[in-house]
C-alpha cells in the first residue's frame, strides 16, 4: 500500500445539535431519519447536524449573535453551524428579532421557512440570512455536550462538536424531506429500546451519546444544568489489532461508561457491514474502516 493511501483523511468540521423538550414521559430529543441516498449514516436515526460552513464564522454572524463575545473563531463556527443546521433540517430556529429579547414565536418562525432550502443550497450564508431578516442568533442557548473525531482509518472523517439546546416553546419541528425522510420526538430510553427492537438503525456514536444524554437527567432543566457542569473530553477512537480482531478504545474520562469495544468485520471492504460489539449487543459503524 502506498504512503498516499496510508495518509489519514483530514476530518471535516461538523456540528450536531440535540434539540430537547419536556414530554409526557420525560425529556425528549428530536431525531431525524437519514435518506437512503445520503452517503453518511444512510437510513439511520440521527441528531440533526452537518458540516460547518465557512460563513458560519463570519464577522456578520459575530455581530449578530448573543453569546459570541469571547468565543474563538472555531467555537463561533461550530455553534452557528448548530443553529443553521437545526433550522435547515428541523425548521426550529434559535434566533430572536434584533428589537426583541424573546426567541421567535411559531408564526414568526413559520414565515421564515422558505429560507431553509436556500441555506441548504448555499444560495446565501447564515450571516446574510440574519442581516436580511434583522435576526440575532441565540448561541448562548447552546450547551457543549460532546466532541468526537472519526478514527483515522475511516474513508470519511468528521471533527464533530455536539451541542444541546432547549427547543423554543411554541416552534414546531419538521424534517426537511430531502436529506431526512422522517423524524420523531423520543425519550433517550425509548430511542435505545426501539433500536434494540430493530425499529431504528442507530450508529454507535449516536447510540452512546443518547445513553449519555439519558444519564444527564429526566427533564430538560436538570439535563441542561448537568451538561453545563460536565467537562467535554475529546473522543478520537483508537483502533488496535488484537488476536482474532480489533478493539476500539476511547478515553474513560469522556463519561460514556466504557473505554474499549470490539470491532467485527473486514477492514476496508465497502460492501461489508462492520459492527461494534459491546456487552453482547452490536452496533453499526457509519462506514468501514480501512486497513
Amino acid at each position: 500500500m502506498s504512503e498516499e493511501k496510508k495518509k489519514p483523511v483530514t476530518p471535516r468540521p461538523a456540528a450536531t445539535v440535540l434539540m430537547l423538550r419536556d414530554g409526557p414521559n420525560g425529556m425528549e430529543v428530536f431525531m431525524v431519519k437519514r435518506h437512503h441516498k445520503i452517503d453518511f449514516a444512510t437510513g439511520a436515526l440521527v441528531f440533526p447536524g452537518g458540516s460547518a460552513d465557512p460563513g458560519d464564522g463570519s464577522d456578520t454572524v459575530r455581530r449578530r449573535a448573543d453569546g459570541a463575545d469571547g468565543l474563538s473563531a472555531e467555537a463561533l463556527r461550530f455553534r452557528t453551524a448548530c443553529v443553521r443546521e437545526a433550522f435547515e433540517e428541523t425548521g426550529l430556529l434559535l434566533c430572536r428579532r434584533a428589537d426583541k429579547p424573546e426567541v421567535l414565536e411559531a408564526d414568526e418562525c413559520a414565515a421564515l421557512q422558505h429560507y431553509r432550502a436556500k441555506l441548504e443550497a448555499n444560495e446565501l450564508d447564515f450571516g446574510e440570512f440574519l442581516e436580511a431578516e434583522n435576526l440575532i442568533a441565540c448561541l448562548d442557548r447552546l450547551a457543549h455536550f460532546a466532541h468526537w473525531i472519526t478514527p483515522a482509518g475511516m474513508p470519511k472523517r468528521f471533527d464533530t462538536h455536539f451541542y444541546v439546546a432547549r427547543t423554543p416553546a411554541r416552534q414546531l419541528a419538521k424534517h426537511d424531506g430531502s436529506e431526512n425522510v422522517d423524524s420523531v420526538w423520543i425519550t433517550p430510553a425509548e430511542a435505545c429500546a426501539a433500536a434494540d427492537r430493530g425499529e431504528y438503525t442507530v450508529i454507535f456514536p449516536t447510540r452512546v451519546n443518547i445513553e449519555k444524554l439519558d444519564r444527564m437527567g429526566k427533564d430538560v432543566a436538570t439535563a441542561m444544568a448537568n451538561i453545563d457542569k460536565d467537562q467535554v473530553v475529546t473522543v478520537l477512537p483508537q483502533v488496535t489489532p488484537i488476536e482474532g480482531g480489533r478493539i476500539m478504545k476511547i478515553p474513560a474520562e469522556a463519561g460514556y461508561g466504557f473505554s474499549e469495544v470490539a470491532i467485527k468485520g473486514v477492514p476496508g471492504t465497502q460492501g461489508n457491514v462492520q459492527v461494534i460489539e459491546r456487552d453482547g449487543q452490536q452496533f453499526g459503524l457509519a462506514a468501514p474502516l480501512q486497513d
